[in-house]
């Protein structure tokens, strides 16, 4: 059994950035990580988008099931001074599983950001999809036969039959 899951993170955009109240002016970027891993992801900075930069990068990060909250930190490159921390998201993990979207499914959501003095300061997009762990086909059961064909059901019953039930899938939304 797996200690982690995967979710397949796509960094989009972000909103009105600023660094000491002065808009943000290029080479932004974006640093990825969860409370219970010493990982980080980061994006490439943007060159182009100034205060309202995008990226459209995506990341696949691996999640321990103990971690409460994955990281977002935007950062844009100073000249001098190293990188300024332009803020801070913090995404319960609750909310990327909680039950509210099926598995597999792409939710788009956008998130606050708070400065190290805990003000507004922007807003970073991004889409979130809970990765499947691919099942190995030795791993599958024997798929059932029918007069030589395969069945398109599940088994009615478990022994010695060859009903099956059809039926057709239903979306949720």
């Amino acid at each position: 059994m797996s200690s982690s899951r995967s979710f397949e993170i796509t960094i989009i955009s972000a909103e009105n950035l600023r660094v000491n109240k002065r808009p943000v002016k290029k080479n932004a970027f974006v640093k990825i990580q969860t409370d219970g891993s010493n990982e980080v992801k980061t994006t490439r900075a943007n060159c182009e988008g100034g205060s309202y930069p995008s990226w459209n990068e995506k990341v696949v990060l691996d999640v321990p099931l103990h971690a409460r909250f994955i990281t977002l930190e935007v950062n844009c490159k100073a000249t001098l001074m190293g990188n300024n921390s332009v803020g801070i998201a913090m995404i319960p993990v609750s909310d990327l599983v909680g039950g509210y979207f099926p598995q597999n499914q792409v939710q788009f959501l956008s998130y606050r950001l708070w400065d190290s003095k805990v003000n507004r300061n922007g807003v970073i997009n991004i889409s979130v999809r809970l990765k499947m762990p691919e099942m190995s086909s030795s791993l599958l059961p024997p798929q059932p036969a029918i007069n030589g064909l395969p069945a398109q059901g599940v088994l009615v019953t478990g022994k010695n039959s060859n009903a099956v039930v059809t039926g057709i899938p239903v979306s949720w939304f």
